[in-house]
């Protein structure tokens, strides 16, 4: 009885046979000696990644700063170990990942991802350890499990920190709206900044980014205390605070007062120029409202796109949100409005303005021109036929859906990829009943108007051309051979090797032996022939067909080589004075049935095997003389 050993694992893509020498004997007999030959059948398993399946499990070592949720791990199972799958399939495996103990704070997604924590790891100075138990099962029930082990290394990051714990600050009355007022800065990685105190200020607000802490509106004679914080924006709970003790000084002279102290205005790209966007209301403290003057300051972008008549804001050319201009200004204008009253010295307010630029979807998608494929009648699925480019003015440029009217099916074989236009075959292929294909492709553009709903489409024609491929029979040089080999004792014996050529493509042939060897004297490895020992006693001839086909193609296109095999024993002296007894295991008749379609040989043929018979009967007749 041959047994599997209880650690070994088979794996038929990387050995398909196995050949074992057994020698076997009785008491008072010779010892005898036989061979064994394994064949290992693909099946459909599924195997999980070494070393995550193996006894110790997988090592993953991370800072305890990393960000939330971020991906340490993820499994890799192979779905289709050792199973062998026709190209024309896609390779959909549904694969449920289920963590086996639930004491971790770690996150196992659908996809078998590890994440982090949710809100982190803990900032510890030690060295963390995280085990994590991981099955994975597919749909047909096929499941493997490995172990995971996960080490949180202390953290080598700066402490966020303040210089000053707390800082007096002193500005003059009648700042304007979104004046810079002063700046903190805390040292540390990804430094961010809130005001926790007051919960809802009032007069100031700050810059998360840069610290800088600007005014809400002009600002005139108070105090006020801000206290802020600084923390890491991956790891809040790495923080520091500080004091600011906030005094507005009186100056005496006061500014003009408008409202809006702020204008913030949103506006579709086609407004007409001359449009007004704002119109301020100002006032002088000293009551000599006929002597204010506005003016409009900021980028250039800004001054030739806006203008001033007196106290409104208005439109003084089109604002193009397609162009590049406007795009790379981030679609938003920024200025400011100076308002300033006569007498010396000049009192002036600032107002700040933002215009935000709307889209609106002014053109339909545009498809393109000459939208002609070929693609051979024999491609796999999968294969890209061709690219759908078609055209958009609105911006962002060209942002399209591809969509295929009616949708793949048996009498449109054919799939679209819905963001970038490639069309891709799903269903074979027959130039024989379809000579080419016409679709009708949908174009819908995305993301060009505020509105979700006014999106705009058109429909292009695409024509796919099929390409016959005719079937080629593999080509083997010689087609008919005579060997002659002298049989060796030991292991198994090259008698030769076919030269087969198959089609253009560079597919792989097969090969297998279809007559001549009842007996199993001779095995064929891809295209090398063996002539397997035995105890031939006197000289033989084998005539083998060996069939040779390549590609999946049903009904298949093949070749027969014919082998005319002389093997001759090799003869061992014998002493006279010694009596060798031979003890010949029975063996059990091996019936093989195969099934042939239809097989008419050709004249060649009929001529090599009546010269072979005439041989072989020869031979016999001077072997019987020879006794």
């Amino acid at each position: 009885q041959v047994t599997l050993h209880a650690g070994a694992e088979l794996d038929a893509r990387r050995v398909k046979q196995y050949t074992l020498t057994l020698w076997a004997s009785c008491p008072g007999e010779d010892e005898v000696e036989e061979r064994l030959f394994v064949w290992v059948m693909a099946g459909q398993v599924l195997r999980c990644d070494a070393p995550f399946a193996s006894a110790g499990g997988d090592v993953v070592q991370v800072l305890a700063d990393v960000a939330p949720r971020t991906p340490l791990y993820v499994v890799l199972p192979q779905p289709l170990g050792g199973l062998t799958v026709p190209t024309l399939l896609p390779l959909p495996v549904s694969l449920q990942f289920r963590l086996r103990n639930q004491d971790t704070p770690l996150v196992l997604t659908r996809q078998g991802l590890v994440l982090a924590p949710a809100d982190g790891f803990n900032p510890s100075k030690d060295t963390q350890t995280f085990r994590l138990e991981i099955e994975v099962m597919d749909r047909h029930g096929h499941n493997c499990s490995g172990t995971v082990r996960v080490e949180v290394l202390p953290s080598r990051r700066p402490r966020v920190t303040f210089l000053e714990p707390q800082r007096a600050v002193m500005v003059p009355e009648g700042i304007g709206p979104l004046e810079v007022v002063t700046q903190v800065h805390a040292s540390g990685d990804n430094v961010r900044y809130a005001i926790l105190a007051p919960t809802a200020p009032t007069l100031f607000t700050i810059d998360e980014v840069t610290g800088e802490i600007r005014s809400t509106c002009q600002l005139e004679v108070a105090h006020a205390r801000l206290l802020v914080r600084a923390y890491n924006a991956l790891h809040p709970t790495d923080h520091a605070t500080t004091m600011l003790n906030i005094t507005v000084q009186g100056t005496g002279l006061r500014a003009p007062s408008c409202v809006p102290a702020l204008s913030m205005s949103q506006v579709p790209e086609t407004v007409s120029p001359g449009s007004t966007l704002v119109t301020l209301r100002c006032t002088d403290p000293t009551g000599a409202n006929g002597n204010l003057h506005y003016a409009l300051e900021g980028p250039p972008a800004s001054r030739s796109r806006f203008c001033m008549e007196g106290p409104r804001l208005q439109v003084n050319t089109t604002l193009d949100y397609d162009s590049e201009a406007v795009a790379a200004v981030g679609f938003q204008f920024t200025a400011t409005i100076v308002v300033t009253a006569g007498g010396q010295p000049p009192r002036s307010t600032h107002v700040p303005v933002l215009v935000t630029v709307t889209p609106v979807n002014e053109f339909t998608p545009v498809c393109p021109s000459g939208a002609t494929f070929t693609v051979p009648e024999t491609a796999a699925f999968g294969s890209t036929v061709g690219r759908v480019a078609g055209t958009d003015r609105d911006y962002p440029l060209d942002s399209l859906e591809y969509s295929l009217e009616g949708g793949p099916g048996p009498t449109q074989p054919f799939s679209i990829d819905t963001c970038t236009g490639e069309i891709r075959v799903v269903g074979p292929l027959d130039s024989q009943r379809h000579k080419s294909y016409r679709l009708t492709v949908r174009l819908t553009d995305t993301r060009n108007d505020l509105d979700p709903a006014k999106r705009r489409s058109c429909l292009c024609d695409v024509a796919v051309h099929l390409q016959a491929v005719p079937d080629q029979a593999p080509v083997c040089t010689p087609e008919v051979q005579e060997l002659r080999i002298v049989a060796r004792s030991g292991g198994r014996q090259p008698v030769t090797r076919l030269a087969c050529q198959g089609s253009p493509d560079g597919a792989v042939l097969a090969y297998a032996i279809a007559g001549g060897n009842e007996d199993g004297r001779f095995q064929l490895e891809g295209n090398t022939l063996f002539y397997l020992p035995s105890d031939l006693a006197e000289p033989r001839t084998f005539v083998l067909l060996v069939e040779v086909w390549g590609g999946p193609g049903v009904p298949r296109r093949s070749t027969m080589v014919a082998l005319v095999v002389h093997v001759t024993p090799r003869s061992t002296p014998v002493p006279p004075s010694t009596t060798t007894r031979r003890t010949t295991l029975r063996k059990e008749p091996l019936v093989v049935t195969r099934t042939e379609a239809a097989w008419h040989p050709p004249a060649w043929f009929v001529a090599v095997l009546t010269v072979s018979g005439a041989l072989l009967l020869a031979t016999l007749g001077c072997v019987a003389r020879s006794l």
